[in-house]
């Protein structure tokens, strides 16, 4: 687990020198007692702040030790101090308010049962999908939640070779916060951009890998964006991609990995944007690392797409090779596989590292995979990532 030399002061993220490293997207299951307080908080009922702190921090402790005993190489915090990837980001900006009203995904339209069935899967998420709207002027104006963030994970998070903390895209909140105040929806992405700005930085400057999680890039392109034509998203896709440029200046971009995706879900996916469409604008982001979905149904067969789109000689990648949807444990044998094949595509095995194809707990009280199911399954990308070593590098010990 040698890091690389690099030019930057700062020392860039670590590549897999010697063996396949073993990561994940970010959010982990949270206890009960913690979901409770985190969906209630947001709904604005007065909870009791210190107990609050105290699940914070147990739960913390406890996806930090799952995470160390399950082979993780490359760990985080699971997002245990928020109620949802995107939706946190009142505690730290202004200017939120009311309700969006987010239109629905096509698959939502099409398949009204599968929308009733999720519904009573899951019946806090009503919340979740229609967040607060920007009503006013958005501004950067609470540092202290990350920054307790992200101390807590530098006290506990020695064991992992390398830490990383996640935060949204300005794509991912303009198209799900949605915009009631600004003139344009360029004119929000950016002030959301300048906003987020903040938060980066602030994750930078604590040490810690930078994550930007952004499903826009492929996933709005069924819902948010789904009456443009894929020339007219691809045009929006450049402009998201900008924001998130904007947002990042100044950060080394081998400091900072992207993850992209087509939505959390157990869905049909029917109307997913193919992979190959969404490549050469991805690359355009100033990232040093692109986390990308590999492992679900709709999914699994475009590494073609790196062969068409090779990955840019910068960037690293970070496959999902376990479904963030599904208890089926995937066998160590799959794994090795997938993430041979992105070697393969890669033409480079240190710049690949095993992943999720999302999070394990997107948001609070919506887990499609039991909480002890996750840590067999990153076990399973671990024993994976130690075959596909083995196989790669030539030797037993790898």
């Amino acid at each position: 687990m040698m890091r690389p030399k690099g030019k930057n002061r700062e020392t860039p993220m670590l590549m897999s020198t010697d063996r396949i490293l073993v990561s994940h997207v970010g959010s982990l299951p949270r206890a009960d007692l913690l979901t409770d307080l985190l969906i209630r908080q947001e709904a604005g009922e007065r909870i009791d702040a210190a107990a609050l702190a105290r699940e914070v921090e147990t739960a913390t402790a406890h996806v930090i030790a799952k995470q160390r005993e399950a082979g993780v190489d490359v760990g985080n915090d699971g997002e245990q101090s928020r109620v949802g990837f995107q939706t946190y980001v009142p505690r730290c900006l202004c200017g939120f308010g009311g309700e969006s009203k987010r239109p629905p995904a096509r698959d939502q339209l099409e398949f009204p049962s599968y929308v009733r069935q999720s519904a009573a899967r899951f019946p806090h998420m009503a919340r979740a999908m229609n967040a607060p709207a920007a009503v006013a002027d958005v501004r950067y104006v609470n540092s202290a939640p990350i920054r307790e963030d992200a101390e807590r994970l530098k006290r506990m998070g020695g064991g992992f070779g390398e830490c990383f903390m996640t935060a949204p895209s300005p794509g991912i909140v303009a198209t799900t916060m949605l915009n009631q105040h600004y003139d344009s929806h360029e004119a929000y992405l950016m002030a959301l951009a300048k906003a987020l700005a903040n938060e980066y930085r602030a994750i930078h400057e604590a040490g810690l890998i930078l994550q930007i999680d952004a499903p826009d890039l492929a996933m709005e392109r069924h819902r948010f964006f789904d009456g443009l034509t894929d020339a007219e998203f691809l045009r929006q896709l450049e402009l998201h991609v900008a924001s998130i440029n904007l947002a990042i200046a100044g950060i080394p971009r081998d400091r900072i990995r992207l993850h992209v995706c087509w939505g959390n879900n157990d869905g049909p996916h029917l109307y997913d944007i193919a992979m190959a469409s969404i490549l050469p604008e991805l690359y355009r982001a100033d990232v040093g690392a692109l986390s990308i979905e590999f492992a679900n149904p709709r999914h699994q067969h475009e590494y073609d797409a790196l062969r068409a789109h090779r990955l840019p000689a910068h960037m690293l990648l970070m496959p999902g090779v376990l479904d963030t949807t599904t208890n089926f444990v995937e066998h160590p044998e799959l794994i090795a596989r997938r993430l041979e094949e992105a070697a393969s595509v890669v033409g480079d095995r240190e710049r690949v590292i095993a992943g999720t194809d999302c999070g394990f707990g997107t948001f609070a009280g919506r887990e499609y995979v039991a909480e002890e199911i996750v840590w067999v399954k990153l076990a399973a990308a671990a024993e994976g990532a130690r075959i596909a070593s083995r196989r790669l590098w030539g030797r037993a010990g790898a």
